[in-house]
């Protein structure tokens, strides 16, 4: 079956929702989501959206400054000037969309002050902002009339030439996107969705490691589809792992436990309850999120350990339960009283700094196509992305690219001549357990070698193995009638390559890419 509209956004955050929210008024949209709508790294964010809001205290040197610093030099200045210049006006954009967000008794913002922040700049509701703001969006998202959502959708391959028969290489010129392909989960049937302009909006990488606190739709689809595309993807070396993620080794995707319980006053402790963090950095257990990640798996290291604490009861329990109401009824469910008792805690990855390369509007190399949110790299967040400024930056985004495809959509057209998908051949794949083991093998390939701490040795005893994992999975691929599972680890796969590749290419330690052959950065 074949469906036309004008804009196809594919995934289900903030980047994805503001942008077909701002663009709904000049044409039609489809809104495909993998699973449901509330399903995305958006709704899990407890932390807040930074912004200057206070300019008595604040300005917008300041947060550039601390996001430059964060970045470890190599973040592109332009993009960090346009998103921090741009922020207030997009949380205006969110208080107008309904967004309630966190204020004191005299109407201001109640801001909290994070990891790498000079200032109090923080905006929260409670300790769920991530929520508060989805479903914000998502009221408004089943609103629109001319907004189509498709759940249960997931979305296989970029159209371009390619699929009219032409030749397109790796550094190709005037690669264009026509649309997508997309296997509906409920009928087994694969539809052809086409595209004036498309807009992938798919999260991050985490599901490629074995311990993560994203959802576990964020398998890298938007990536690995653009890599096949021949598009430019860029400094997939820079993978966060949160430093305080809950440990329960039965749990996944991992609990965060948000840096802003950090901010309000909890401290690290190790496994015999001594503090540690004045050994690694003068901002103690408010460093970037990098080097209190490698502070606790050094820690752990030295102790045999399998996580850290976070000791937040010298504060006051009805304030502190106050203030993070969330985490406190999730940790009781496992009988920890966080006023009372210690967390524990171990880094988990978290988020994906790199991704597919777009410029100012979010438009990617590959024409009619754009970015936004974590598959997207800005050059925000350089080598190490500062707390809470991922949400900010995929609105800001979202709206730039809306700007830009609203001035282009009047000249665009279909692509007609696009054919059906074909499964000719294929058979259904009874043995899954060739899928999931294999899924959990580069997971723990992942984990095992391409962590928070590297080495030359190790990167390629990575890529030795998962180039078996790759020939095998693509040779499955092609006999087999396409589904959810075997498309989520073929772009695993894809996406794993691709961190491996950067990280072995980048002879230094920098941010969040520490190896122990290179343990110095460039100048």
């Amino acid at each position: 079956m074949q469906k036309k509209y004008d804009f196809v956004v594919v995934g289900s955050g903030i980047a994805g929702m503001s942008f077909a929210l701002k663009v709904a008024h000049k044409g039609s949209v489809a809104l495909l989501c993998k699973t449901e709508l509330t399903e995305a790294n958006t709704m899990l964010a407890q932390g807040g959206i930074s912004s200057v809001t206070n300019y008595i205290l604040d300005n917008y040197e300041k947060h550039i400054e601390d996001t430059l610093i964060a970045g470890d030099g190599i973040c592109d200045r332009r993009a960090v000037e346009k998103v921090v210049t741009n922020a207030p006006e997009q949380i205006k954009q969110l208080l107008e969309w309904g967004v309630d967000f966190d204020k004191t008794p005299d109407g201001s913002f109640d801001l909290h002050k994070e990891g790498g922040h000079s200032e109090f700049r923080i905006l929260h509701h409670k300790d769920s902002t991530g929520a508060e703001i989805q479903n914000s969006l998502i009221k408004r998202i089943k609103q629109h009339r001319n907004i189509d959502v498709f759940e249960h959708c997931f979305v296989v391959e970029l159209l371009t030439q390619h699929h009219l028969g032409k030749l397109v290489t790796r550094h190709a010129p005037n690669i264009e996107c026509f649309g997508v392909y997309v296997l509906d989960m409920n009928s087994g049937r694969i539809d052809t969705v086409l595209g004036k302009v498309t807009m992938l909006a798919t999260g991050g990488i985490g599901n490629v490691y074995q311990t993560t606190t994203n959802p576990l739709v964020a398998t890298g689809d938007g990536i690995a589809m653009v890599h096949r595309a021949r598009g430019k993807v860029r400094d997939m070396e820079f993978v966060q792992f949160h430093p305080t993620a809950f440990y329960h080794a039965a749990d996944r995707p991992s609990f965060l436990i948000t840096e802003a319980m950090r901010g309000y006053g909890a401290v690290l402790r190790n496994i015999k309850g001594e503090e540690f963090m004045h050994k690694y950095d003068s901002r103690l257990s408010l460093a970037p999120r990098d080097i209190v990640a490698r502070a606790i798996d050094s820690e752990m290291k030295l102790a045999g350990s399998d996580y850290v604490y976070l000791d937040v009861t010298a504060k006051d329990a009805e304030e502190t339960k106050q203030h993070f109401p969330t985490i406190y009824e999730k940790l009781l469910a496992y009988g920890i009283d966080f006023t009372k008792q210690y967390i524990p805690v171990a880094p988990a990855a978290h988020y994906l700094c790199g991704g597919i390369a777009v410029d100012l509007n979010a438009h990617t190399s590959i024409d009619r196509l754009y970015a936004c949110g974590e598959c997207s790299c800005t050059g925000l967040h350089g080598a190490n992305r500062l707390a809470s400024n991922s949400l900010i930056e995929a609105i800001v985004y979202a709206d730039a690219a809306a700007r830009d495809a609203l001035d282009k959509i009047e000249s665009l057209r279909w692509q007609d001549d696009i054919p059906d998908w074909s499964d000719e051949g294929t058979t259904l794949t009874e043995e899954m357990v060739l899928i999931t083991q294999s899924l959990k093998e580069v997971q723990q390939i992942m984990t095992s070698y391409v962590g928070i701490v590297r080495s030359n040795l190790r990167l390629q005893r990575a890529l030795d193995r998962l180039e078996i994992l790759y020939e095998e999975t693509e040779s499955l691929f092609k006999r087999s009638v396409v589904s959810r599972q075997i498309c989520e680890l073929r772009n695993c796969i894809n996406v794993a390559y691709l961190v491996i590749k950067q990280a072995m290419a980048r002879h230094e330690s920098r941010g969040l890419h520490y190896t122990l052959d290179y343990p110095h950065k460039s100048n």
